[in-house]
């Protein structure tokens, strides 16, 4: 027989056994726990791959530009007539943030001024109603109309036509911003966009010394004329002015992508450990009950290798049919995840391409091979005298074997997830230590339920002794459900009571608003302002921009880490302010505070981030302020409570140090419902004044905090469907075990209800310690993230017990009774005959 004919005898053989297998459910918790793990990964797959596409997409327009200088003072024209020498078309834009009003509504924007020719690569994209297709603008808004995005209108309950009020000056909504090319790629923008004309800036008012203004020269044209004005443009760039082309935007980009894959992608590993497990528990039940077949297999005649090669087959039929149902289920599932987080995707996402289905096949076979292949292993070397002597068995698999072909598989996917050895060695110890620790706690748990079977009725202690005796088995469901709850507690925890334990913290009547971008020419006009309508005056605290060069005379620049807090702030300007009295929200650490008569140039520095950038008391700091330079020195550390909704700041100086130096002034103020048309009347008085609506903010966070807890949630809910097929494979290795037992307990005379009451409270038991167990996990770690991360008091909030515990009941109680509802509907005497 030749070597192709045996090949596809055993391919046939395969396929007969397999659809055998599977319509008598031999194989059903294995495939559906094979086709949750492969839905998972994939639809986390899908959902990233369509995002990385869309980015590759508008690669091109991201910047609108070929190449931009990005300052936050005004560019040298110049520069412009220099790039026409050069052969290059080029563009101006201005953005800063605004207030625009609508009759008696306001929100805040972020205004972008475009000049002709805009954008110069990429499409922009409008719509002439909320419904209207879109289609590309050809020029850009004519003066005194604008483009607005259609969540600006929303948020004033406008439609395009409305004139809104910005700055100074009435500007009407003739057009909806469908795409807006170097808006970037954020996922979250908690200020819609305004496009207008840069000719209507000064008509607005809003530009004034000091304010937050970001300039842009565009430049765009063949790719040897912009390297060329590239290499020409370089050297003339003065500090704080940025060159960027698509290399230079692109790294941040591909971070945020691959962040955000990286998370959901660990959501989803979590579900795959769980299937596995489920997979091997299915496995050893699908060895045990064919070890017959393969002893009859080699009394005709069959080799071991001949039973490896069928085995071989049927995991690969298996992986295919799994892979591709997997898939498909991954496909509509990140559909429903792009739904759900909504706006937050900030770009119309294209059709996913081939990979994640590979991705899906990929996961299918390193399952397979990692969890049920070294079970099957069994098979090939199962004596041919076990048909007529059952007690004989194949020698047992050894652990290493066992464990190594999983850990393997789980660590194929935890590198391509993260693509970091270092990076995969972190969560691969911190997953095994979360494990581990689930699992003496669930171990604790079920011992402890073992010593209580005494103490209850006839039901519960049939109950409580199967868990007892089970103990490993019950142990893993424990763990396998109580991680999972643990996650969706946890993210609740997160979403409701941290965030609303916060908000209790803040002091009765905190600013809810604050005020920037005022001019020390208004200063004095704002405080009667506010007197004439009878609200406290707030104080107006000055801002001094500023870069520090040196610390102790030595150059800060490539003094510390890329991408580190450091770093970030010796290469941009920072805020600066000076007080002659110590803030109320400050406290000094380390130190003296100057007297309110000082003259000495000293300033006060905030204790971490004094600590980030290795400064001490006594030490020298250099800046420059507007082209001149400044050294101070460090005379005292302080800590901040940066939740009082106060104006603070990093360095705080004397008032003689930068009093000469040019500043605007913020303040912080509350106003009630009641007090909200004297906002609206100091914003139409004061137009170059921006007003922050702090409440809005916060209730826009809480949107994107929803909207991402859900999406997780919605991730997670895969690490239930595992932990179901991790209970349902600890039933299906147990079904017989449990037939025979109810057999022989109704043959004793005990009730059939009495034996079903039995088996619901064993897992209405197991329910309880996997929900209590994930409440544990879910309050223990919000204590941290509380007290460590957020710095809030202990609350332990009795909510999480109880869900946890009644989810935990509802989940396993109700689908382990129905799944063993089979063992008591038999007759003994059935049973019985077949023992």
């Amino acid at each position: 027989m030749t070597r192709r004919v045996r090949a596809l005898r055993s391919w046939r053989l395969a396929l007969r056994g397999l659809s055998r297998d599977w319509l008598s459910g031999e194989l059903g918790i294995l495939s559906i726990a094979l086709v949750v793990a492969v839905a998972a990964m994939t639809a986390i797959g899908f959902f990233t791959d369509r995002v990385g596409q869309a980015m590759d997409r508008e690669a091109s327009g991201v910047l609108a530009a070929d190449l931009v200088v990005s300052s936050r003072r005004e560019l040298d024209e110049a520069w412009l007539a220099a790039a026409a020498e050069f052969g290059l078309d080029s563009a101006q834009t201005m953005s800063f943030p605004s207030v625009v009003l609508f009759g008696e509504s306001s929100t805040l924007v972020e205004v972008r001024a475009v000049s002709e020719r805009y954008p110069l690569r990429g499409e922009l994209r409008v719509r002439d109603d909320f419904f209207a297709p879109a289609g590309v603008a050809d020029t850009v808004p004519r003066s005194t109309e604008a483009w607005a995005d259609p969540r600006l209108l929303a948020r004033l309950d406008a439609a395009p036509g409305a004139r809104l009020s910005v700055g100074a000056a009435d500007i009407s909504v003739s057009r909806l911003l469908d795409h807006v090319p170097d808006r970037g790629w954020r996922f979250v923008d908690l200020a819609p966009t305004l496009l207008i004309n840069i000719d209507d800036v000064p008509a607005t008012e809003l530009v004034q010394p000091g304010s937050r203004v970001s300039y842009q020269f565009l430049f765009a044209g063949d790719r040897s004329d912009v390297q060329q004005f590239r290499d020409w443009i370089k050297p003339q760039l003065s500090e704080g002015q940025r060159l960027l082309s698509l290399d230079d935007a692109q790294p941040e980009i591909r971070r945020a992508l691959d962040r955000a894959r990286r998370f959901l992608g660990l959501a989803a590993i979590v579900a795959v450990l769980l299937s596995g497990v489920a997979i091997a528990m299915s496995a050893r039940h699908y060895v045990a009950r064919h070890l017959d077949l393969a002893a009859l297999m080699k009394c005709l005649g069959a080799k071991q290798r001949d039973i490896l090669r069928l085995n071989l087959a049927q995991l690969a039929m298996l992986a295919i049919l799994a892979a591709t149902l997997g898939s498909l289920l991954g496909y509509l599932a990140q559909a429903a995840l792009v739904s759900l987080v909504g706006d937050l995707v900030a770009s119309e996402l294209p059709s996913a391409g081939p990979q994640p289905a590979a991705l899906g096949f990929a996961t299918a076979l390193l399952l397979l091979t990692g969890f049920a292949l070294p079970s099957l292993l069994q098979l090939r070397r199962t004596p041919p005298a076990r048909v007529l002597r059952h007690d004989l068995a194949p020698p047992p698999v050894s652990n290493l074997l066992l464990y190594a072909g999983a850990l393997l598989a789980l660590g194929a996917l935890l590198a391509w997830l993260v693509r970091n050895v270092s990076l995969m060695l972190w969560i691969g110890l911190g997953a095994a230590m979360t494990t581990l620790l689930l699992m003496l706690a669930g171990w604790g748990l079920v011992s402890l339920t073992g010593r209580l079977r005494g103490r209850v009725g006839v039901s519960w202690r049939y109950g409580l002794a199967n868990i007892a005796r089970r103990g490993r088995d019950s142990v893993v469901q424990v763990t396998a459900f109580g991680l999972s709850l643990m996650v969706l507690l946890l993210l609740g925890i997160v979403r409701n009571d941290l965030l609303e334990g916060w908000q209790a913290t803040l002091p009765e009547k905190a600013p809810n608003h604050f005020l920037i971008n005022i001019q020390p020419d208004e200063t004095d006009a704002l405080r009667e302002f506010f007197i004439e309508q009878n609200v406290p005056v707030p104080e107006l605290v000055p801002l001094v921009r500023a870069r520090l060069r040196a610390l102790n005379d030595v150059p800060v620049d490539g003094q510390y880490e890329e991408g580190s807090r450091a770093e970030r702030f010796v290469n941009r300007e920072a805020n600066l302010s000076y007080s002659a009295r110590l803030p109320l929200a400050n406290k000094v650490t380390a130190g003296q505070f100057w007297r309110p008569e000082a003259t000495a140039p000293e300033v006060s520095v905030e204790e971490e981030f004094a600590e980030s950038l290795g400064i001490a008391v006594g030490d020298s700091l250099t800046f420059d302020i507007a082209g001149e330079t400044l050294t101070a020195t460090v005379s005292s550390l302080r800590s901040v409570d940066w939740d009082s909704f106060q104006p603070n700041f990093f360095m705080l100086f004397t008032p003689s140090t930068l009093e000469g130096f040019p500043a605007t002034f913020i303040s912080s103020i509350y106003i009630d419902e009641s007090q909200r048309p004297v906002l609206l009347s100091m914003i139409k008085r004061f137009p170059s004044v921006t007003s922050i609506d702090m409440a809005a903010i916060l209730n826009q966070v809480r949107s994107v905090i929803d909207k991402a807890a859900l999406a997780v949630k919605y991730v997670f809910a895969f690490t239930l469907l595992a932990g179901l097929m991790v209970l349902m494979a600890a039933i299906q290795t147990t079904r017989d075990e449990r037939r025979y037992e109810a057999a022989m307990l109704r043959t004793f005379g005990a009730r059939k209800s009495v034996v079903f009451a039995g088996l619901a409270s064993e897992f209405i038991m197991l329910g309880m310690l996997a929900g209590a167990l994930g409440a544990f996990g879910a309050s223990l770690c919000g204590a941290l993230l509380a007290t460590q991360v957020f710095d809030l008091p202990l609350n332990i909030n009795p909510a999480v017990w109880l869900t946890g515990i009644v989810a935990g009941i509802l989940l396993v109680g109700i689908s382990g009774t129905l799944a063993t509802r089979n063992a008591v509907s038999q007759s003994p005497v059935t049973v019985l005959r077949k023992t």
